[in-house]
């Protein structure tokens, strides 16, 4: 029992303290619960049937669903239909397929063909080959730009290719240290980075003048995955140490 001594406005006080005191703990188990990560559970599992070796590249169609995964090891691009779960097609007569991008304008598949020296064109309702570009030694990642109708390939020993997407046209090369890997597009500027981790460092195309300026990675090596996240100004770059 409270002493009778205390003040009727200090039991008050000492009761809002109370309330208080239990209303930020609660408030703090609610923020911690809301700040813990979700659990990841299996959705869906699909078959890629026949296929052998290792993948590489992926690229998705939100329109149909469609998810299309470059099979290097297996000589082919397997179509997805993530929304029925299945597997739909196995494009054949492809040479150590790397990069994908699918295009919706025109509904077109580009395949970068990396033993094959060529991008590969289909056109994707009946999976028929559209055209070939030649003169691409070891054709790797691939970028749509959207909003400029370009695609981009990095290739060869060191360069990033870009093509109009509509006429197929060359607009120009961009020459870097060594082969390009894994490289992401900036929507709200001109900028492009790149992973090359021969040379040990990661480049940055400003587009506008085709300018190149490098981060380099001292204590860091094989550079080769890379995420964009453009609303928070992060670069995440997967390395190995020294």
């Amino acid at each position: 029992m409270l002493n009778s001594a205390v003040p009727r406005l200090s039991l008050l006080h000492y009761l809002l303290l109370i309330v208080l005191a239990y209303a930020l703990e609660f408030a703090s188990c609610q923020a911690a619960e809301m700040n813990q990560p979700k659990e990841i559970a299996l959705a869906q599992t699909i078959a890629l049937p026949n296929v052998r070796g290792r993948i590489d590249h992926m690229s998705f169609d939100p329109k149909s669903g469609r998810l299309y995964v470059a099979a290097l090891g297996n000589n082919t691009v397997e179509v997805l239909d993530t929304r029925a779960g299945k597997h739909i097609k196995s494009i054949s007569g492809l040479d150590e397929p790397q990069g994908v991008a699918f295009v919706p304008a025109g509904d077109l598949l580009f395949v970068a063909n990396g033993n094959g020296g060529r991008v590969d064109i289909f056109e994707t309702s009946t999976f028929s080959l559209v055209q070939s570009l030649n003169g691409l030694p070891d054709a790797d990642n691939l970028r749509y730009d959207a909003s400029s109708g370009r695609m981009l390939v990095g290739y060869g020993k060191g360069a990033i290719r870009i093509l109009d997407a509509r006429t197929t046209k060359t607009l120009d090369d961009i020459k870097l240290a060594a082969h390009p890997e894994s490289f992401r597009l900036e929507r709200s500027r001109p900028r492009l980075y790149v992973n090359v981790p021969t040379a040990r460092h990661v480049a940055f195309i400003d587009l506008s003048d085709r300018s190149v300026s490098t981060w380099p990675l001292k204590d860091a090596r094989a550079n080769f995955p890379m995420a964009l996240d453009e609303v928070h100004h992060r670069l995440f770059i997967a390395t190995l140490c020294r």
